[in-house]
């Protein structure tokens, strides 16, 4: 699908971030970018392998991986902390940079024809609200964080929107826009999950493996540069 198959009617355009809008992951990043401006939060890592190795045996999923990195780094920072750093990451977000440009040249054409722009997304609300609004999404839906008052807790208030959770947020979605198509873009065979029920797809930047499932599901691929 190029952006000149959009059909000239209203849709929801669905679109993940990590991968799909981006050339690679954000939270890593975002976290590095954090210790750069407050070096002494690095202490906390020396719990990381414990956590990675929890992991990778199985007794942890994804989402609580996050969790403990983020805990581990930010817990008990400010919001005006977390967003001053927010502010600076998502400038340096940018075509030929984080950005994929044929990604963004997707997302102008939907906003050209009048569609709804969702931003989906696994990473967590610390920064992606504020990338949603820098590229004009009118709604976000992320994994979602606990705060205490005005101070970071990390733990995971929403389950991470990922996978089977993803569906569950298109799901929600056809309540908010009823009788309005969906098309939906990711990268990776999770989003999949989601994408496979959505009226149109196109998965971009896939695996080997992504673009195998894909294809057994009918779903078209792309390489987004």
């Amino acid at each position: 699908m190029t952006t000149s198959d959009i059909a000239p009617r209203r849709w929801v355009a669905v679109f993940d971030l990590d991968g799909t809008l981006t050339w690679h992951d954000t939270l890593l990043p975002f976290v590095m970018s954090f210790l750069r401006r407050h070096p002494r939060r690095g202490f906390g890592l020396w719990r990381w392998p414990f956590a990675l190795v929890s992991f990778l045996a199985g007794s942890s999923d994804r989402g609580v991986l996050k969790s403990r990195l983020i805990q581990m780094t930010m817990a008990g920072s400010s919001r005006a902390v977390i967003d001053a750093c927010a502010e600076s990451f998502v400038h340096t977000l940018r075509p030929g940079g984080r950005l994929r440009a044929a990604a963004l040249a997707a997302l102008e054409a939907h906003r050209v024809a009048g569609d709804h722009l969702v931003l989906l997304s696994a990473s967590p609300d610390l920064y992606v609200p504020l990338i949603a609004r820098v590229l004009g999404f009118e709604r976000t839906l992320c994994t979602e964080l606990v705060w205490q008052g005005d101070r970071l807790v990390g733990a995971l208030k929403t389950a991470n929107r990922r996978g089977p959770e993803k569906l569950r947020c298109l799901t929600w979605l056809r309540t908010q826009y009823p009788g309005l198509p969906i098309v939906a873009y990711g990268n990776s065979a999770s989003d999949l999950a989601h994408m496979r029920y959505a009226d149109r797809a196109l998965l971009v930047n896939g695996n080997s493996a992504a673009r195998a499932l894909a294809a057994q599901w009918g779903i078209p691929t792309s390489t987004w540069t």
